[in-house]
């Protein structure tokens, strides 16, 4: 077994099982991901990435199945459980405030506070230091921390929200159709981002419809349907007609 071979998965789901009522959307999924790699899940709408995607980052809790990050097993009940080990996620909605600054954004719901006991102020400072340094890290192109994000590109929104995700310690970061709302230029420099967190030994989950995007970023790759993974390719034998026919139901895979 070589080096590459040896690496062991960051993050495994296996068996997961999700119902909602009568309806179950998933169906015994199970999926990989390992630091250092970008592993793609791709399949049609109703396929069950999303709902995959919410039992990992805690908003549902899988009927079935189980979880581990590290080996160790976990059970998330909310989205807050799920940072704490941490996963982040990159929405295609990016889940931005618009009338807040780029280091605001960068600390939602994640504010540093100085003082002692009841008396404490926000850091203001201290979050604008960290926030450039975050954005310094990643070589994100974007204005200073103190602009507002309304006035930002579509590339540079996408990656101040690529920044929120890989900024807090983060071992797996999730990009659900991280590209889908931008130019060919911004788009270039969006994968260029997500290569960067693979290259800084971060797993990358990508949820994807851009097969041609996914050929040229994926080690990896799982197609579902159904509620199931119906097929799992290595990076030799990704191509765009080849992931088609996967998930179409043209070719199954053997």
């Amino acid at each position: 077994m070589t080096a590459a071979t040896a690496v062991p998965d960051t993050l495994v789901l296996n068996g997961i099982v999700k119902r909602f009522g009568s309806v179950t959307a998933l169906r015994g999924a199970s999926i990989a991901a390992r630091t250092g790699e970008i592993t793609a899940i791709v399949g049609d709408n109703g396929a069950g990435k999303s709902t995959l995607i919410k039992c990992l980052t805690g908003v549902h809790r899988p009927d079935e199945g189980a979880i581990t990050v590290d080996g160790v097993p976990v059970d998330f009940h909310s989205p807050e459980d799920s940072r704490e080990a941490g996963i982040e996620a990159v929405y295609q909605d990016l889940a931005l405030a618009d009338d807040l600054a780029v280091w605001q954004n960068l600390f939602l719901n994640r504010e540093k506070t100085r003082g002692f006991g009841p008396l404490r102020l926000l850091d203001r400072r201290g979050m604008r230091r960290e926030a450039d340094a975050m954005v310094r890290r990643l070589a994100v192109n974007v204005p200073p921390v103190r602009s507002r994000v309304r006035r930002l590109s579509g590339g540079q929104r996408q990656a101040v929200a690529i920044c929120r995700a890989a900024g807090f310690g983060s071992r797996i970061v999730i990009m659900d159709e991280p590209t889908a709302a931008l130019g060919h230029r911004e788009t270039a420099r969006a994968e260029e981002l997500i290569a960067s967190l693979r290259d800084r030994g971060l797993a990358v989950l990508l949820i994807s419809h851009d097969f041609a995007q996914v050929q040229r970023l994926a080690q990896r790759v799982y197609v579902m349907r159904g509620g199931r993974v119906t097929a799992t390719l290595g990076r030799e034998d990704i191509t765009p007609e080849r992931l088609v026919a996967l998930v179409t139901g043209a070719e199954e895979d053997e």
